[in-house]
C-alpha cells in the first residue's frame, strides 16, 4: 500500500503530485464545531431514518469503504486522505442535546454512524461516541451502533443501561473470519478475533448484539459466511445480516490496488465477478443480484440457509414498530431565595 495514494477528485480543479520519495502518511486531526450533528435519511432500502457521525474520515482505512467519496466535498481525498485526515465534531454532544430538546424530535432511533465508524482509534480520546450515548441515556432514547473495534467494550456497561432502558444494539461488522485476511484489506481496524470476544463482552452485559457480513466480496470472503455466522452465534449475538459489496468510481481504485498487492493470484477472478454486477443499484442483496448470476444466488442462499439453521432472526431494520420510550428529563427549577427582593 502506498503511503500516500488518492483518486483524481472530481471537485478540484488542480492537483499536486509529489515529486520524490513517498512521503509517510500522518495522521492530520480537523477539530470543527458542527452546526448540527444528526443526518436524516429517508431512503425505503435503508433500514434508519437518523444517524450520528462524530468523525469523519476513518482510520481503519478498510480499503472498500462507500464513505471514501465523501471525503472529497471536503477538499480531500478518497483515498489515504480519507484515512489519515480525521474531521472531529468536538461539540458533537452538546448539538445532540439540543436537538433532542427541541419539540420537534419524537425520539426515534438513532444509528452511530452510518457512514465512519463511531470507535475508530481516536476515539478513546475524545469520547465523543461515549458522551452522546450518555445523552441518549439520559434522554432514554433508543440507539443502534455498527462497528469494527474492540473499543466499544468501554461502552459495554452505558449499553447495557440502554438497552435495559430504553433500547440499545450493537451490529459487529465482520467480512473476514481470518485475521490474516482482515489485515490485507481492513489494515487498521480490530482484528476478527477481537470482534468475536467483543459480541461475547457485550452480550454478557446485556447488550443484544448483531453480527454483520459486510460487505461480502464474491471470491474472496464469500467462503468464510459459515465461519463467521457459527462463531458469531456462539458469542451471542442473535440477528444477522449481509450487504454485497458496491465500489463507487473513487473507491474502485482504492479497493483494486490494495486487493492486487494483498491477493496477486486471486485479485482477477474478483475482479470479473465485481465486474458482472451491476454498481449503484439500490435494494436488497436478492433484488440487487436478480438475473446477474448463478454464484451470486449460491452466496445468497449459503448465507440464509447458514443463519436459519444457526437460529438467526435475519430482520435487519432499526425502524421503531412501537412507541418510543423517550422522556425528556424534568429540569429541576431553581428555588427562589428566602428574602429574594
Amino acid at each position: 500500500m502506498r503511503a500516500v495514494s488518492n483518486p483524481p477528485n472530481p471537485f478540484a480543479h488542480h492537483s499536486l503530485e509529489w515529486d520524490g520519495p513517498e512521503p509517510p502518511a500522518e495522521l492530520q486531526l480537523f477539530e470543527e464545531h458542527a452546526r448540527s450533528v444528526l443526518s436524516r435519511n429517508d431512503s425505503p432500502d435503508i433500514g434508519f431514518e437518523y444517524s450520528l457521525n462524530p468523525y469523519r474520515g476513518c482510520f481503519h482505512a478498510c480499503a472498500y469503504c462507500y464513505a471514501r467519496p465523501t471525503h472529497q466535498y471536503l477538499d480531500f481525498g478518497a483515498g489515504t486522505d480519507f484515512d489519515r485526515k480525521i474531521v472531529v465534531k468536538v461539540n458533537a454532544p452538546e448539538r445532540l442535546r439540543e436537538a433532542f430538546k427541541k419539540p420537534s424530535w419524537a425520539g426515534r432511533p438513532l444509528v452511530f454512524s452510518g457512514n465512519t465508524d463511531p470507535y475508530q482509534p481516536i476515539e478513546a480520546h475524545y469520547e465523543l461516541t461515549k458522551r452522546c450515548l450518555e445523552v441518549c441515556a439520559e434522554f432514554k432514547n433508543p440507539v443502534y451502533i455498527i462497528t469494527k473495534s474492540k473499543l466499544v467494550r468501554r461502552d459495554a456497561a452505558l449499553l447495557g443501561r440502554l438497552a435495559r432502558e430504553a433500547d440499545a444494539r450493537v451490529a459487529v461488522s465482520i467480512p473476514f473470519a481470518s485475521d490474516a485476511d482482515a489485515r490485507l484489506i481492513e489494515p487498521f481496524a480490530s482484528p476478527p478475533g477481537k470482534r468475536f470476544e467483543t459480541l461475547r463482552v457485550l452480550h454478557e452485559e446485556g447488550v443484544p448484539t448483531t453480527v454483520s457480513l459486510a460487505p461480502t466480496i464474491p471470491g474472496l470472503n464469500d467462503a468464510q459466511i459459515p465461519e463467521i455466522l457459527e462463531r458469531a452465534r456462539e458469542a451471542g449475538a442473535d440477528k444477522a445480516f449481509m450487504t454485497l459489496v458496491r465500489l463507487a468510481r473513487e473507491v474502485r481504485p482504492v479497493f483494486e490496488q490494495r486487493l492486487r498487492e494483498a491477493f496477486p493470484q486471486r485479485a482477477d477472478k474478483v475482479l470479473r465477478h465485481l465486474a458482472n454486477m451491476r454498481e449503484g443499484q439500490s435494494g436488497r442483496f436478492h433484488e440487487r443480484m436478480r438475473g446477474e448470476g448463478q454464484h451470486y444466488q449460491l452466496v445468497e442462499q449459503l448465507f440464509r440457509k447458514t443463519a436459519q439453521r444457526l437460529g438467526y432472526d435475519l430482520h435487519d431494520g432499526v425502524r421503531p414498530l412501537g412507541p418510543s420510550p423517550f422522556a425528556r428529563p424534568i429540569e429541576p427549577r431553581r428555588q427562589l431565595a428566602l428574602f429574594e427582593s
